[in-house]
């Protein structure tokens, strides 16, 4: 059972930054992809980013040249730095495993809040 822990969300005045991480209890150096998600109240939950394991990276329109999905395999630990941060960016963000045959799980969770 692979479990995920996000940590690092908090409340933030615009312009600010954010680093949020995901700590996972498995080693991630074999998953398919790390991905970040985040749901703001009464809105679907939304893709943000993704790190696949051959190093890809993809990002949400929205979130492009502000945010940066990293993740540090020695530590089986993904990372999202969120610089610029705007209201519209306040949202519970999810930290996401893909792993082989579809295997998927999901954290719990951190609260961003962002005041303008």
């Amino acid at each position: 059972q692979v479990q995920l822990v996000e940590s690092g969300g908090g409340l933030v005045q615009s312009g600010g930054s954010l680093r949020l991480s995901c700590a996972v209890s498995g080693s991630i150096f074999n998953f398919d992809a790390m991905r970040w998600y985040r749901q703001a109240p009464g809105k679907q939950r939304e893709l943000v980013a993704t790190i696949t394991s051959g190093g890809s990276i993809n990002y949400a329109d929205f979130v492009k040249g502000r945010f940066t999905i990293s993740r540090d395999n020695a530590k089986n630990t993904v990372h999202l730095q969120m610089n610029s941060l705007k209201p519209e960016d306040t949202a519970v963000y999810y930290c996401h495993a893909a792993l082989p045959f579809s295997i998927r799980y999901w954290g719990q969770g951190t609260q961003v809040t962002v005041s303008s």
